[in-house]
């Protein structure tokens, strides 16, 4: 990844937008970061969300997807992005066995930002979902550039060392 000089760490339930070159790192399991990025303009956007859908209940939160994914588009927009330059980058939905999977809590979330990037008319340019493997990302908010790494992949697949 290129240098720069800022590092911000996302926890969930959050966003992070920047023109500043920042490296923002994730950990994604069953939660979902999509990464915004206008190339033209060099700003960059990332959120991090644990459930798909705001039951209507209590105030609405980054936590929830439908939520997280139209905010972060609207601090995109007041940072100086285009709608019309914008590239969505999509990771995690981690899909546990199915014994432990009962709620399909990783599948939901990708199935939401699918859903809401294609109606929002935003390309999905690059996307690595779902599997048994929990993942961590490194987004450049000045490149759009994603530097992801799956964590315990082996021990995921039942190998030992």
């Amino acid at each position: 990844m290129e240098t720069t000089s800022e590092k911000h760490y996302l926890y969930p339930a959050a966003l992070f937008v920047s023109k500043k070159p920042t490296l923002v790192t994730t950990i994604l399991g069953t939660c979902v970061a999509v990464c915004l990025y206008d190339p033209v303009q060099q700003v960059g956007g990332i959120n991090h969300y644990m459930l798909s859908k705001w039951d209507g209940n209590g105030a609405p939160s980054l936590k929830y997807g439908d939520y997280a994914i139209q905010k972060l588009l609207e601090k995109m927009l007041s940072s100086g992005a285009e709608k019309k330059h914008l590239q969505a980058k999509v990771f995690g939905g981690l899909c546990k066995r199915a014994s432990a999977d009962v709620y399909s809590i990783g599948a939901k979330n990708i199935k939401v930002a699918e859903t809401l990037l294609a109606q929002l008319q935003i390309p999905v340019v690059a996307k690595h979902l779902g599997g048994f493997s929990p993942r961590k990302l490194v987004f450049n908010t000045q490149t759009g550039t994603v530097d992801m790494k799956l964590l315990l992949p082996d021990l995921i697949a039942g190998k030992k060392n």
